[in-house]
């Protein structure tokens, strides 16, 4: 089976994490800040915090921005459940921007049509939350450029794109949103096994992170109320949760970092390929905005209906069949039944679910060679013939 993303161990990474396995401390020891340090100044930001995941990422971010009971925080719907849930997490309640039929990020349109109705209707969102989709940036600038009109703070969601670009500067720089997350799972750039981070220029916010993360507990004499206590004082000040990541995982984080931008070029050189191999099936692919410049986390096609035989189910299992790995990105959060019970009903997104009902993800990932492309195109057309 060609899976649809796959891990990219070397031996340096084993050595890293061997080394750490042999030391003093696993966890809670030197090499998490040495590796939020390194993410730093990869994006050319201040602060970075290591976590146990993606999702806790989130949840945090939302935190540090106050998201609580009776607030509004806006996603998008062409996203994983965590993109939502977050809010959730706080008691918020959840909604959804439409998204870009070109792009499949937040529609700009969509946003500033949704914000003008929430103003008449004084329900404007306290975050929106941006989907960085296949490690394509969003229109940032935008974003930013109307939460200075309307009030809303901003969480990018970054999670597929680390070493991703937007307007000449790293996605992660924080410089039109209060924070960015990434996430570390092994389907995406570089892999801590499980795990994420939070990243940016605040560092109040950093500060409220860092403290949420760990219980809700410091150390840090400028937060405490007594400071000659001892060495073994903390004091508690919020209810936080175990969501550190250890150094275990941040050694393998920190190791693969070093190769973050050779997997960059490398995934950018088969997506190239791909589009090129793909020009006489009757599929769309990628479309690419100018200001972004991807990190191709995904590699996502569409399905042009009107010109097959077949379903997607049927050149999905075929393509399964044939031992590739094909994967469905994403299910329209809206649609799921758990959201549907909140209110939300197929057809209040209608370009997110046009987008999923032709949508297939098609396997990349560093170790895949044009070998396995050329398979898996020679696959996809056999497949759209049936």
């Amino acid at each position: 089976m060609i899976p649809y993303a796959k891990q990219s161990i070397s031996k340096e990474d084993i050595k890293a994490v061997s080394d750490v396995l042999a030391s003093d401390f696993i966890t809670q020891g030197n090499i998490v800040p040495q590796f939020e340090q390194a993410i730093a100044d990869y994006c050319g930001v201040t602060y970075a915090i290591a976590v146990s995941h993606g999702t806790a990422a989130l949840h945090l971010a939302c935190l540090a921005l106050g998201v609580t009971e009776g607030d509004r925080v806006w996603t998008s719907p062409n996203t994983f459940v965590a993109s939502a849930n977050c809010a959730l997490y706080c008691g918020a309640s959840i909604d959804f921007v439409d998204i870009d039929p070109l792009t499949y990020n937040m529609s700009i349109k969509a946003l500033e049509e949704k914000l003008l109705w929430a103003k008449n209707h004084q329900c404007l969102p306290k975050v929106i939350i941006p989907v960085h989709f296949s490690g394509q940036s969003c229109l940032m600038a935008e974003i930013k450029r109307l939460s200075e009109h309307y009030g809303f703070a901003i969480i990018e969601d970054a999670a597929h794109a680390l070493g991703a670009d937007y307007a000449g500067q790293k996605v992660g720089s924080c410089q039109y949103c209060d924070i960015a997350i990434f996430s570390f799972h092994p389907a995406k750039m570089i892999t801590t096994g499980e795990g994420g981070l939070v990243v940016t220029k605040n560092k109040n916010l950093a500060q409220n992170i860092k403290q949420l993360r760990s219980h809700g507990v410091t150390k840090n004499s400028e937060q405490m109320t007594q400071t000659s206590v001892g060495d073994w004082y903390y004091e508690q000040h919020n209810l936080g949760f175990n969501y550190r990541l250890t150094d275990i995982q941040a050694a393998l984080g920190l190791s693969q970092l070093s190769r973050l931008d050779a997997f960059v070029a490398k995934r950018r050189a088969l997506a190239n390929y791909y589009n090129e191999q793909l020009t006489s099936l009757p599929v769309i692919t990628p479309q690419q905005s100018d200001k972004a410049y991807s990190c191709w986390h995904l590699y996502v096609i569409r399905l042009d209906l009107s010109q097959i035989k077949g379903t997607r189910k049927a050149v999905f299992s075929y393509l399964r069949e044939q031992g590739i790995g094909v994967h469905v990105h994403y299910i329209p959060v809206h649609t799921q039944p758990y959201f549907q019970a909140l209110g939300f009903a197929e057809g209040d997104f209608p370009r997110s679910e046009a987008y999923y009902q032709s949508a297939i993800t098609l396997p990349l990932f560093v170790d895949l060679t044009t070998s396995d492309i050329d398979y898996i195109v020679r696959s996809l057309a056999s497949a759209l013939q049936c």
